[in-house]
């Protein structure tokens, strides 16, 4: 298993377009047809595929027509709050953090 937090964010993209790559050619999608069921540019496929940076707005459709959209649960699970912090937030979840000032 890979240790996402050693790798670097370009080395992280270029990891992401490597599977993409490799999930496309498992259900033998040409680029073409991938970009055509993800309603994006054949360029803009290939940009993944090469570990180019783009928007997650280009991801999304991408990993939708690769139908691996749930991996996102694993990447961004949902917090779930305890009852204890309900009553210490007093039913208001934290809007921001702010810094303790030094002293």
């Amino acid at each position: 298993m890979m240790d996402w937090n050693e790798l670097s964010n370009a080395a992280i993209v270029q990891e992401i377009g490597k599977r993409v790559k490799t999930n496309r050619l498992k259900k033998r999608f040409s680029q073409q047809e991938l970009a055509e069921r993800a309603g994006i540019s054949v360029f803009t496929i290939a940009q993944i595929e090469h570990g180019k940076p783009v928007s997650i707005a280009m991801i999304v459709p991408v990993l939708r027509a690769l139908r691996l959209l749930d991996n996102f649960e694993a990447l961004l699970p949902e917090i779930e709050i305890s009852p204890v912090e309900i009553l210490k937030f007093k039913g208001k979840q934290p809007q921001r953090i702010r810094s303790k000032k030094l002293k």
